[in-house]
């Protein structure tokens, strides 16, 4: 559950950022930025697992899987991503940046 934890703590701190910054609005853009971070990692999560390359002890996670690929795993696919582009996002922000 230490993970969790982490990944839910990561949510939690970056969560008044994403709406200080508007980026949980643009969802859609959002949305089209994690996409190819999902398919590369996942794809690559997939293959290494298949391969032997490095595995999961379930007994130190929730126990939740969606084809070879723990839970956990995901979340951080989705979470790290999200949480460096409100980080961005935040300092573009703080520093007047435009980027348009």
């Amino acid at each position: 559950m230490t993970y969790v934890f982490v990944l839910a703590g990561i949510v939690l701190v970056t969560l008044p950022l994403g709406i200080w910054t508007g980026v949980y609005a643009q969802w859609k853009r959002l949305a089209l930025t994690l996409l190819p971070v999902l398919v590369v990692f996942v794809a690559w999560d997939v293959y290494a697992i298949a391969r032997g390359h490095w595995r999961f002890d379930l007994t130190q996670t929730i126990g939740v899987q969606i084809g070879s690929v723990p839970l956990e795993e995901l979340l951080f696919f989705v979470t790290v991503p999200v949480a460096s582009v409100i980080a961005l996002e935040a300092v573009r922000k703080a520093r007047g940046w435009d980027y348009r």
